[in-house]
């Protein structure tokens, strides 16, 4: 069975959850609206330039995960994942996914956005397997505002991956993977079949000068499974 990975943040969804939950909440007032926003947009600049700091990111975002009870953190996600993602889930992403699960592959979404923000939006997009950044829970299974184990991010989506292939007895045979960012090039460089999908310019530059395929998920009709645009 090959394995048909997908980034999710502006590869899936035609934007990044991680940058629009800390806009939901600096929205509804849980969060200082200015000084959050700042540091948001700040991490997000961080993060399109290749020089993404992910151990202070994720003190900045899985605070509010620890400031409220999981009642309340579950009412807030279910009204961002209605409002703020459905809207921007792109149709030829679904198409993509389906193209591949009735190719035999077996689709999983492998990101470095926490999980708490991930797992209903990989439901939306009927993707079983997730591997993505764990937050942690104390014993009373409130959030801490800490991660557990290695962020999905980089080198550590490589990591997370090879431990994932293990425990389920798989490898990248004939693997694809999809993304739109150059921070996944460990990934990309990693698989059978790297695709770049409205890519940053660097990605775009390296997967033109190596044959990768570019396609893009944002126009109509979506592009067939690995062709190239």
């Amino acid at each position: 069975m090959a394995i048909a990975l997908f980034d999710l943040d502006n590869t899936l969804i035609a934007g990044d959850s991680d940058y629009l939950w800390g806009r939901f909440l600096a929205d509804e007032g849980v969060v200082d609206g200015a000084r959050y926003e700042a540091e948001n947009r700040r991490f997000y600049e961080d993060y399109l330039a290749g020089r993404l700091d992910i151990e202070a990111f994720l003190r900045h975002q899985l605070a509010p995960l620890a400031a409220l009870p999981p009642g309340r953190l579950e009412a807030l996600r279910a009204r961002f994942i209605r409002e703020a993602i459905v809207p921007i889930v792109l149709p030829a992403a679904r198409a993509l996914i389906a193209r591949h699960r009735e190719a035999g592959d077996r689709p999983v979404i492998i990101t470095a956005t926490n999980r708490f923000i991930t797992e209903p939006i990989a439901a939306l997009l009927g993707v079983e397997d997730l591997i993505a950044t764990e937050p942690e829970r104390g014993p009373d299974g409130r959030y801490t505002g800490r991660h557990a184990g290695i962020p999905a991010f980089r080198e550590g989506k490589v990591r997370r991956l090879e431990a994932w292939l293990a425990e389920h007895g798989l490898d990248l045979t004939e693997s694809w993977f999809y993304s739109d960012s150059h921070n996944d090039l460990p990934l990309l460089e990693r698989v059978a079949h790297p695709v770049a999908v409205d890519p940053d310019p660097t990605l775009e530059r390296i997967a033109r000068a190596r044959g990768w395929p570019v396609i893009s998920l944002r126009g109509e009709p979506g592009t067939k499974r690995g062709a190239a645009t």
